[in-house]
């Protein structure tokens, strides 16, 4: 038996570089659709947004977070890998700890699951040679707003 739909409250670290954004890659086989979002997870239980966000960095990348700042709160529904999906996204301006993993353009892997982690310029996202999501967060990175 399956649980019934629910909403689900996210926690995300959009850390720049310059124009640059940190974000995993991930494929959509039902889509057919390759797709770049920035890292950061589940809010669980007697937890805030900012516990969370610093925590999935931690189990994700293994790295520490300092500046974190909510910039804004958006509302995706979707779908993706074939079924329908509610969140209500908590988005934080956030640097790294470590002034080394600017310094790489590949910064690694997420932990979990063994998507690439990369700095991709925004300017992809704004041309639309690549996709990324949650829908409205590129507005909510633009300069007009930072």
């Amino acid at each position: 038996m399956t649980s019934p739909p629910h909403i689900r409250a996210v926690a995300l670290a959009a850390v720049r570089r310059g124009d640059d954004l940190l974000v995993f890659e991930a494929y959509d086989a039902t889509k057919q659709e390759t797709f770049h979002r920035p890292l950061g997870g589940g809010v669980e239980f007697g937890e805030s947004a900012v516990e969370a966000v610093r925590r999935e960095l931690r189990e994700e990348l293994a790295v520490e977070l300092s500046g974190v700042e909510l910039l804004g709160v958006l509302e995706n529904i979707f779908t993706a890998f074939g079924r329908a999906g509610h969140e209500i996204v908590f988005v934080f301006s956030a640097d790294l700890a470590d002034p080394s993993m600017y310094e790489r353009d590949a910064v690694g892997i997420v932990a979990d699951e063994g998507s690439p982690v990369s700095w991709q310029p925004l300017s992809r996202f704004a041309d639309g040679q690549a996709i990324l999501y949650p829908h409205g967060l590129l507005d909510l990175l633009s300069p007009a707003r930072s």
